[in-house]
């Protein structure tokens, strides 16, 4: 019965919020704070490190994990760009194209055709990242709760992640090698299941388009918070028919690569940098 109440009122602010988009000029803005979290236990070069020096390496690299977002919509695409903004002094010291590298350019999505585009620099290189747009399997649930004057329900799926480790790899344990022949088909479904996270949406059905943040998407409304693995982002401001339209135009520069090429592409640079480091005396006991 609860269930059936909730897809009622699904149903109902649909109804209602479709009136707002039914103009052939509609479009909106929302404003995303965002936030990852990192593992500190994988810095210090080998040791632990204590509570001082993990507060000063978050306070490093928070100009690059708190940021802030746009996304400008209507019925059909999406674009998702990141607000520029003046670093704190002393922020990121160290970071430079580093850290600009990592940060993801405009992420555009067209529903009606089906397709994803993000225009990325990296290392100072253009790429146009082109993919279908993926399908995410969300599982709708019962739960709501009120972002600003939006009542949201909430959503879950599991989605392959398609973040790009950038600090130090990951201690290895000293464990006996497998010799067997089940060994590689355990490896790479241990790895399959790494690269799986867990994601959790709220979306409002009283802004009835299928967008959200990022590259997420697919559910009959907006998006205003999505957690994804370290990653969360949070709707802090909406803007429906603005008086200023902004158009939104689909990137075109760069070499056209796939995500799992870039991504490539990113591991490789990384593999190379720590090499560099490892030659250059970062690898001294």
């Amino acid at each position: 019965m609860q269930k059936f109440t909730t897809i009622i009122l699904i149903l109902a602010f649909a109804f209602i919020g479709a009136t707002k988009v039914e103009a052939q000029d509609f479009q909106g803005k929302a404003y995303y704070f965002s936030k990852t979290t990192m593992d500190m236990s994988r810095f210090g070069r080998g040791r632990q490190m204590n509570e001082q020096e993990k507060k000063q390496m978050e306070d490093r690299l928070k100009s690059m994990f708190e940021k802030t977002y746009v996304l400008t919509f209507n019925k059909e695409e999406s674009i998702f760009i990141e607000e520029e903004k003046l670093a704190a002094p002393g922020a990121g010291r160290g970071m430079g194209m580093f850290g600009s590298s990592f940060s993801p350019g405009p992420q555009y999505k067209n529903i009606k055709e089906g397709l994803y585009l993000q225009d990325q620099e990296f290392f100072g290189k253009q790429f146009l990242i082109k993919e279908e747009l993926e399908s995410i399997e969300w599982v709708m649930g019962t739960e709501t709760k009120q972002i600003g004057q939006y009542l949201c329900f909430k959503a879950t799926a599991k989605k392959r992640s398609t973040q790009v480790n950038i600090g130090p790899p990951p201690r290895r344990e000293n464990t006996e090698t497998k010799t067997d022949s089940i060994k590689p088909i355990e490896d790479a479904d241990k790895k399959e299941e790494e690269n799986m996270i867990d994601v959790v949406a709220w979306y409002t059905p009283q802004i009835p388009v299928s967008q959200g943040p990022s590259e997420f998407w697919g559910l009959p409304g907006l998006i205003l918070e999505i957690s994804a693995g370290n990653n969360t982002m949070l709707c802090t401001k909406i803007v429906i028919n603005p008086e200023e339209k902004t158009k939104i135009i689909a990137p075109k520069k760069g070499e056209e690569v796939t995500k799992q090429e870039y991504n490539e592409i990113i591991t490789a640079k990384m593999e190379e940098f720590r090499a560099n480091r490892r030659r250059g005396g970062g690898g001294r006991r």
